[in-house]
């Protein structure tokens, strides 16, 4: 183990510039480019990286994009986990497409691309320490961690349990703006090399399963539904096998994912939140890892503000985020119907332009186009008849 990275209880006269809460995707994201401004960088997570993270796996090119933008070179972060060009979706109802998307996704541990991912951070100049943080105090002049170590401005990206959200106030998301999920490794489905699998029924909407191949012949398995379904553990290894018959999976372990339909205001002053621990997870597919990047990324781009840190970081996302997230909202809702799901596969799998529309909402940053919502219509009509 790395001298900087024992566990070692901090100096009592400790001065950063930027703490960061969590060495996750949002938390080595927020280092990086804090470094980039020349910062004083410490990140402090309670686990020893590698470590396992739950979570789908699945990496999309966008997210990438963020990281490049970084100084980091993505072909070092997927080395080994080949691109996954094609995804296959099924709709509540059974209607099927299966197409390639507009640029491939990867598929990776989470314990290879967290730990690369802090790896890349540490190399950029930011310092780790295993640590438990247990309390956040505030003042006029920064910020206080376990009453020894002082930042000028501290990113909470400690995940959907963060302690940093409770020390502002900030209470859990609502049970509906809430989902829990299963996952663990089984082999990949016959005949799925190269394709990331979702899988809907009507039994229990919204909810749905996946299996996403990590390349080696084993894929990341799972299945979520939101927690204001009544959903426990049996329910939802039930809805796995479900939704994919056969599949054997190895241990199974649960985590639980606050949408983005629930998030809080993002705080001003000294203390920023990013990833999931300001909800950011799409309401549509789960997914919180190009969110992660993105915020983490402009949580630590905002940083070097001191005071000023959280309203520019606000405004930053807002600027970059609020038209897809209100996008996101409005798909949601759109979706407790499963017909409205139907008509939009129906539609996907007409024209690749609407099924580029629905990977980019439901992975990226995309929009709820006019496009996607007249086939959807046109699809609705033609089911009626």
């Amino acid at each position: 183990m790395d001298a900087d990275a024992a566990v070692t209880p901090p100096g009592p006269e400790e001065h950063w510039d930027v703490v960061v809460v969590g060495g996750g995707p949002a938390g080595s994201a927020a280092a990086l480019a804090a470094r980039r401004s020349g910062a004083s960088v410490l990140v402090l997570d309670r686990a020893e990286f590698p470590r396992d993270k739950v979570c789908g796996d699945a990496v999309a090119p966008e997210a990438l994009d963020v990281l490049t933008g970084l100084g980091v070179d993505p072909a070092g972060l997927v080395e080994g986990h080949p691109p996954v060009p094609r995804l296959s979706l099924r709709s509540p109802g059974g209607a099927t497409v299966d197409r390639a998307t507009h640029r491939p996704s990867y598929v990776v541990p989470r314990a290879v691309l967290d730990g690369r991912l802090l790896a890349a951070a540490r190399a950029a100049g930011a310092r780790f320490r295993r640590h438990t943080v247990r309390t956040v105090a505030t003042d006029p002049d920064g910020v206080t961690v376990d009453g020894t170590v002082r930042a000028g401005v501290l990113v909470g990206a400690d995940g959907a349990e963060s302690v940093v959200r409770r020390a502002l106030g900030l209470g859990s998301n609502r049970d509906d703006r809430l989902a829990v999920a299963i996952r663990g490794y089984a082999p990949e489905l016959p005949g799925q090399a190269g394709t990331q699998v979702l899988v809907t029924t009507e039994q229990r909407w919204p909810a749905y399963a996946w299996s996403f191949p990590l390349g080696d012949g084993r894929a990341n398995v799972g299945y979520g539904e939101l927690v204001s379904g009544g959903a426990t553990r049996a329910l939802l290894v039930e809805g796995l096998h479900r939704l994919l018959p056969g599949v054997a999976p190895g241990p199974l372990r649960a985590h639980r994912l606050p949408l983005s339909t629930g998030r809080p205001r993002l705080p001003g002053g000294r203390v920023l939140l990013a990833g999931d621990a300001a909800s950011l997870v799409n309401p549509l597919t789960g997914e919180g890892i190009f969110y992660a990047v993105l915020s983490g990324a402009l949580a630590g781009a905002a940083a070097e503000a001191g005071p000023a840190a959280g309203a520019i970081y606000r405004a930053a996302v807002r600027r970059r985020l609020s038209g897809h997230l209100r996008s996101a909202r409005l798909a949601s809702e759109l979706s407790r119907w499963p017909a409205v799901m139907d008509a939009t596969f129906r539609a996907a799998s007409a024209r690749q332009r609407v099924f580029d529309d629905v990977v980019a909402l439901g992975l990226a940053d995309g929009r709820l186009t006019g496009r996607t919502l007249a086939a959807a219509v046109r699809g609705l009509a033609a089911g009626g008849r």
